[in-house]
């Protein structure tokens, strides 16, 4: 089903917000979210007794009701001011305020590279002691995409291509994708996640602007899309 610029409205907000206004929600917002990723955390690692796990819960409880107070029932999507500071604080690999995201921290380079040193933890555990092979193509993903939108030529996934190639252990990784080319709406770019002893997946990926996104692309509706 095609979709319209309308229906993309809700989601891609733009907000009378300067620079110092956003930096501000980002410490504040991003402290929180820190703390619910170090709770993910502990869940998996305590051992504390019945009585101690009773008393955490009934905090918890208690900052539930605390954040459910004021609560926005739509996505977060991406927002941008005048600016052009866009942020997409909801995504699950960047997303500073989302707690399932690790979250990566992208670095653009002039020669077309993009990268990102991230730790994964427990939580992103699949075979035992290892990533989850589901968590390696989810963070490739991501920088693939962003290397697209480095490039010029953004857009959403068509086809991601994954070559394991070694197990991925928990820990500090490393990923980096460049274009490889572009063919009219079609961004061809290729990457890898590596580890301490080198690379462990490899990464292809095609990357398509969908049509309502050309229809916003060169007016002030819309941003187009691409990793934020």
């Amino acid at each position: 089903m095609t979709e319209s610029v309308d229906s993309k409205q809700g989601l891609y907000v733009f907000e009378d917000l300067t620079d110092e206004e956003i930096a501000r929600e980002a410490e504040f917002y991003g402290d929180l979210t820190g703390s619910v990723r170090d709770l993910v955390e502990l869940a998996l690692s305590t051992e504390s007794d019945d009585d101690d796990i009773r008393q955490a819960r009934e905090h918890l409880e208690a900052a539930k009701a605390l954040l459910s107070k004021r609560t926005r029932p739509q996505p977060y999507g991406v927002r941008w001011n005048a600016a052009g500071n866009r942020r997409a604080w909801g995504n699950a690999v960047v997303g500073l305020r989302n707690a399932v995201a690790p979250p990566l921290r992208i670095q653009r380079e002039p020669d077309g590279r993009v990268w990102a040193d991230v730790e994964l933890g427990m939580q992103y555990e699949g075979p035992a002691g290892l990533t989850h092979g589901g968590i390696s193509a989810l963070l490739l993903d991501q920088v693939l995409g962003e290397a697209a939108e480095h490039g010029g030529a953004p857009g959403m996934t068509g086809t991601l291509t994954l070559r394991y190639r070694k197990p991925t252990p928990l820990g500090k990784l490393h990923l980096e994708a460049c274009v490889d080319r572009i063919e009219g709406v079609k961004t061809f770019v290729t990457g890898h996640l590596a580890g301490p002893d080198g690379v462990c997946v490899e990464a292809e990926g095609v990357f398509i602007l969908p049509r309502w996104a050309r229809a916003a692309d060169g007016s002030s509706a819309l941003p187009v899309p691409g990793p934020a």
